[in-house]
């Protein structure tokens, strides 16, 4: 299913609005397939990796000419050189990052795995909460959903939220998704239910801020809880 984001028609604004450049939409799933007029270079920019990484994780040359179809997988980043994982780390943020939306609680199970924390083997780049099957997931905070469906690889039954400046939440494990591609949401709209989908061993929901596609703790975006 396509993460391209579709902008609506403007009704009254059409004609006096400032023309605006749609920016490609950020892959957040485990894998991507290449569509016509692809390149390396702007998949990976949409990744947050780079080209080499790509490359590499991929077994082909940089200047390799993509085809149309071809899966490829995200980098590991544990899979990188030590000196080049060295330069990307990032600490957790203690406070939320000026100009992240303002979220909700996508549900209200506990928080069981945070930010960083080491989950099925690799550093946990979102947040897992505890939940039971059938419980409604919604929304944290206002955007258009830019991708609603599956990714077989780790995420299962997902769902990408655009919320604009660069700003994009993800919700994973799904197990089912209630909203379409396209479709805009206000925080604390419905989107999906609570299941066990991909690389989930019981009902859970995993939950994802990123920022031009880099990882961000959603703990201090969000509200305290008592």
């Amino acid at each position: 299913m396509s993460a391209r984001l579709v902008w609506p028609a403007l009704a009254a604004l059409v004609l006096v609005a400032a023309p605006q450049i749609a920016r490609p939409a950020p892959i957040v799933a485990w894998t991507y397939t290449v569509k016509p007029g692809d390149t390396l270079a702007a998949i990976a920019a949409r990744m947050g990796v780079s080209p080499g990484d790509l490359a590499r994780a991929n077994a082909i040359d940089l200047d390799s000419r993509l085809v149309a179809g071809t899966v490829l997988k995200r980098p590991d980043p544990d899979d990188r050189p030590p000196a080049a994982r060295h330069t990307v780390r990032r600490a957790p943020l203690p406070r939320a990052e000026p100009g992240a939306p303002r979220l909700v609680w996508p549900t209200s199970g506990a928080v069981t795995a945070r930010f960083g924390a080491v989950v099925h083997g690799k550093p946990d780049k979102g947040i897992d909460l505890a939940a039971f099957a059938g419980m409604t997931v919604r929304a944290a905070a206002a955007g258009r959903v830019i991708f609603a469906g599956n990714e077989p690889e780790r995420f299962g039954k997902l769902i990408v939220i655009d919320h604009g400046g660069g700003w994009a939440t993800a919700y994973a494990y799904l197990g089912k998704v209630t909203v379409s591609e396209g479709a805009t949401v206000r925080g604390g709209t419905p989107i999906a239910r609570i299941g066990a989908s991909g690389e989930a061993k019981k009902p859970m929901l995993h939950f994802e801020l990123r920022h031009d596609n880099v990882p961000q703790d959603p703990l201090p975006a969000l509200p305290i809880r008592l």
